[in-house]
Order: structure tokens, then C-alpha cells, then sequence
């Protein structure tokens, strides 16, 4: 689906199959290197599969927008919060966005659900 039809499609059906209820706000009108576009979607990926894993069922948002010559990739979670951001799996993210010379962003503080934030250069 990805090299196909893109990385909006991808993630929206990443949403569409996920055992939590996601939004997806795609604002992205062209395609964009496939592997920025691969690096966002394992993001979203391994957010959404952890919201899954700790969210209890809680509503996601992913968004996606290209700003300042950056994408800006965000996942929220309205789950409990508490996420460790040195985690295997979030870390496995931040060497992989890092790899792009992108930025990765997790703030879950305990009762305030959490949010992945990842910007990566695109132009």
C-alpha cells in the first residue's frame, strides 16, 4: 500500500485496522521520498501498536503535514499516559528518524494520554 499509493492511503489503512479508534489528518499533496515516506509509517506503526498495547481501548489521532521543508508526523493517544520514552520500541523509532537527521518526540505524562512527535527532512 505504501509504494503504491502513498503514505496518506498507508496510514489510513493502518487506522482502519487498528483495535483503537484512529483519525487520520492527512495534509500531504505529493509524494515524498520513499524513505521519509517508510520511516513515517513504521512511526505511526509502532505508535499506534503501542497506544494499542497501553491505551485501554482509548481514541488516536495521527496527523501528518508537511512544514518548512519538514514532514511532521504526530500521533496522540487519549489512553493513560505514562509511556517510558527510552523504551526498545521507541528507541528503535528514534535511531530510525534520527538516521534521516529527523527529530523524535514522546511526551506521556502519567494521566494526560501520550503524543509521538517526529519531524523529518523532506525536501
Amino acid at each position: 500500500m505504501l509504494a503504491d499509493r502513498g503514505l496518506p492511503a498507508a496510514v489510513e489503512s493502518l487506522g482502519e485496522r487498528s483495535a483503537l479508534p484512529v483519525k487520520v489528518d492527512a495534509r500531504i499533496d505529493r509524494r515524498l521520498s520513499p524513505v521519509v515516506e517508510s520511516a513515517a509509517y513504521f512511526v505511526v506503526a509502532e505508535a499506534l501498536t503501542n497506544a494499542a498495547k497501553h491505551a485501554r481501548g482509548a481514541a488516536a489521532k495521527v496527523s501528518l503535514f508537511v512544514e518548512h521543508g519538514r514532514l511532521i508526523v504526530e500521533i496522540d493517544d487519549e489512553g493513560p499516559g505514562g509511556a517510558n520514552p527510552a523504551g526498545s520500541g521507541l528507541a528503535g523509532l528514534r535511531n530510525r528518524v534520527e538516521a534521516l537527521d529527523g527529530i523524535l518526540v514522546v511526551v506521556s505524562n502519567p494521566g494526560e494520554g501520550t503524543t509521538v512527535h517526529a519531524e523529518l527532512p523532506c525536501e
